[in-house]
């Protein structure tokens, strides 16, 4: 499940908040962004503002685009699945305050440690709405495809990116699984070197979303893959500087 956090006070995704953070982590968390609305990257959100609920006069924003923002209402916090903490404890003082944003128009998120972090919305091309991350702070970028098959834009911006310094992005299945990855819009090794190959400049690349059944055989097929760009393999709980 992903969830990555940024100066202990921004998620990106909420598959995992409450189970990697303590409490008073948690609390500390005030803004969420939300790509899309699989539960591997939601499944956190409402029990992160339940944990969070009365320790600030800050509500928790969460940004999404229009269409995810209309998941996340539609499917967590509805009064059915989850109470809606727009309007708890009321709606003039909110436990959640949802940000829509425009796909591709930068947006800054302040009262950071290392300064405004600045947010560009990229779609890409998975089974639902999906928007990778274009993430700048001070002098670096790094970019976070989320979920994706074989896409196009991403790559672009990477491309143009002049201060990019990392690109995390994912692989799901293994090779023999190609046409499971095709149908839900996953990437496998095969995928993975094609895509790599849309990139023009040498960046450092970190994979993500091995499906856990097939880790082992998928790390061995990214090894002989014979990738255009050096990759590596995420590791949970650990801190990476850019």
């Amino acid at each position: 499940m992903t969830s990555f956090l940024v100066d202990g006070r921004v998620a990106i995704d909420a598959g995992a908040i409450t189970r990697a953070l303590s409490i008073s982590e948690q609390r500390q968390v005030r803004h969420v962004l939300i790509t899309h609305t699989h539960m591997d990257h939601t499944n956190t959100l409402p029990f992160l503002i339940e944990n969070s609920f009365g320790s600030s006069d800050e509500p928790v924003s969460i940004f999404c685009t229009k269409r995810v923002l209309a998941g996340v209402r539609r499917h967590l916090f509805n009064n059915d699945t989850w109470p809606d903490f727009t309007r708890i404890p009321n709606h003039l003082y909110p436990s959640v305050r949802f940000e829509e944003i425009e796909v591709e128009s930068p947006f800054e998120i302040s009262n950071l440690a290392g300064g405004p972090l600045e947010v560009t919305a990229i779609e890409v091309n998975h089974i639902v709405p999906t928007t990778g991350l274009l993430l700048r702070q001070a002098s670096s970028s790094i970019i976070f495809t989320s979920d994706t098959g074989p896409t196009a834009r991403i790559w672009e911006v990477a491309n143009a990116t002049e201060d990019l310094a990392a690109i995390i992005t994912e692989v799901s299945f293994p090779n023999r699984l190609q046409d499971v990855a095709d149908v839900s819009l996953h990437l496998t090794p095969n995928t993975l070197r094609t895509e790599l190959a849309k990139l023009t400049r040498e960046i450092p690349v970190y994979l993500y979303h091995f499906k856990p059944p097939y880790i082992d055989e998928l790390r061995q097929e990214v090894a002989a893959a014979d990738l255009p760009v050096a990759v590596e393999e995420l590791v949970q709980d650990r801190l990476y500087r850019f």
